[in-house]
């Protein structure tokens, strides 16, 4: 089982193991670091990203995100 996090929480993951199961608390873990984009994260990191790179990929990143709030706006609207 895992610890409910805040999303300003920057403390470590930390996944509890239950009657030996350790194969559910590593998918369990697995799912975290998918959810909270470490490995992502990781793979950003690893090489030098210039900042007018960065700053486009950053502005992609969002204007994605900004499109995908409408569409969801857009169903729950179309839901009622």
């Amino acid at each position: 089982m895992a610890t409910r996090r805040r999303d300003n929480d920057l403390g470590p993951i930390e996944i509890s193991v239950y009657d030996n199961n350790v194969n559910r608390a590593m998918s369990t873990l697995k799912r975290e670091i998918g959810r909270e984009g470490v490995l992502r994260e990781l793979k950003n990191r690893r090489y030098y990203e210039k900042p007018s790179v960065a700053k486009r990929r950053k502005s992609r990143e969002a204007e994605r995100r900004r499109r995908k709030d409408a569409r969801r706006a857009q169903r729950q609207k179309s839901r009622f």
